[in-house]
């Protein structure tokens, strides 16, 4: 049996192959670790991070993040971004990421 994690990577890698990002579109990346959660936006033509962002691992906090990573986003003018979930389920703190990275004006 796989454990939580390989199965967790291997999902990513499906993701990764599809998604792509560029100093114009970049990468929103996300990772959860036991008690924090780093959101990035990453340019992969470059392999270099431009902005990113970290916070606690609750959902209010999460959003918080997501609103952060906006706004540095938006420093940079950076409007638009393709959403890479890193082979986490669409919900709870992934999902308040998406949700306040779009109320602080991010399009995805």
């Amino acid at each position: 049996m796989l454990k939580k994690q390989e199965k967790r990577y291997r999902r990513r890698k499906k993701v990764r192959a599809k998604i792509f990002g560029t100093a114009k579109l970049p990468r929103l990346s996300v990772f959860k670790s036991n008690q924090y959660i780093y959101v990035q936006l990453i340019d992969d033509d470059k392999g270099r991070t431009i902005v990113s962002a970290k916070g606690k691992l609750n959902i209010k906090q999460a959003k918080k993040t997501g609103e952060l990573i906006a706004k540095k986003a938006r420093e940079k003018k950076i409007e638009k971004v393709v959403f890479d979930r890193g082979g986490y389920g669409y919900h709870g703190r992934v999902k308040a990421i998406a949700e306040g990275a779009r109320e602080g004006g991010l399009k995805f």
